[in-house]
């Protein structure tokens, strides 16, 4: 197999990899060996683990995006203050590397006020506005900390993080709720849920008790206490979220299962929503922060 370089996203619970040709992926592998597992820091070594295989005696370029590139990751990246495109900086090259790569680092962009900041996420924006020249509008790219980001003129205007995700996986791991929820799911429950909270958003720390009393009163099956859970929360984020969506033409940028999550309770607003794939928007955006590595070598 012939690898002309190596895209990379690295996340904070996992590392996935695709060898490439051009734009064409020959292979892909992934490990849990996210920038919080690496063991004393040692990211070259996990790295090579996982792609050692498609490496030759010349060196290969790695371009790489995601938490590698915080302070704690492999080599920091510097973020980008918006407004401004997804990509404006030159990837940063990593140092004192195995001979048989070159590895390169996006950086992330940061909101000085309200202070945010994403990695990662401007990778599949760029991604995604590669092939939409001229679309303004706001993208919701769900995940551990779901990121609603505005653009205008190929611009990255403003974005704010919501820690939906995180909420909901420590109420159903760590809280009382672990007793009452299930693995499964409810539509129905999922979009009552919703409608609730985003009428009703101070009522929240309410409902999420409700879960717990349900289930010892009424013996409430546990796939619909998750999908409650689900919806509940998203449906904060939503009421919080309005001003970005109401009205906007709108992107969903995610895995499949959150990102229909996303997309239906959106739909039940009246919103119009389109989806795109996360790991093509991804590799999409590293195509292009390879590209800048290239312009400037």
């Amino acid at each position: 197999m012939n690898t002309e370089w190596i895209a990379v996203d690295w996340g904070t619970s996992h590392l996935r990899a695709w060898a490439m040709q051009g734009e064409t992926v020959q292979d892909h592998a992934q490990s849990e060996n996210g920038m919080s597992r690496v063991a004393g820091g040692d990211f070259q070594v996990a790295l090579l683990e996982l792609i050692g295989g498609w490496l030759g005696t010349s060196p290969t370029d790695i371009v790489a995006c995601g938490m590698v590139g915080a302070r704690q990751g492999w080599v920091e990246a510097p973020y980008a203050a918006v407004p401004s495109a997804p990509l404006p900086n030159r990837p940063v090259r990593v140092p004192d590397t195995d001979p048989r790569i070159r590895a390169f680092v996006v950086p992330g962009l940061k909101q000085v006020n309200p202070a945010d900041v994403m990695r990662g996420e401007e990778t599949q924006i760029a991604g995604y506005l590669a092939t939409r020249p001229n679309w303004d509008g706001v993208i919701c790219l769900p995940g551990t900390h779901t990121k609603w980001v505005q653009i205008s003129a190929s611009e990255v205007v403003s974005f704010r993080t919501f820690m939906t995700g995180e909420l909901f996986d420590l109420l159903r791991g760590q809280s009382v709720l672990r007793h009452s929820v299930a693995d499964g799911w409810d539509d129905g429950a999922f979009a009552e849920a919703v409608a609730d909270t985003l009428s009703k958003p101070e009522q929240l720390a309410a409902r999420l008790f409700g879960l717990r009393a349900a289930d010892l009163l009424h013996g409430q099956d546990g796939d619909t206490a998750r999908a409650r859970l689900s919806g509940y929360l998203i449906g904060a984020e939503l009421a919080a979220t309005r001003p970005y969506w109401l009205g906007q033409q709108l992107a969903i940028i995610g895995a499949r299962g959150l990102a229909d999550a996303y997309s239906n309770a959106l739909q039940q607003q009246g919103a119009f929503v389109e989806s795109a794939d996360a790991t093509q928007s991804t590799l999409a955006g590293l195509r292009q922060a390879r590209n800048l590595t290239r312009q400037h070598a």
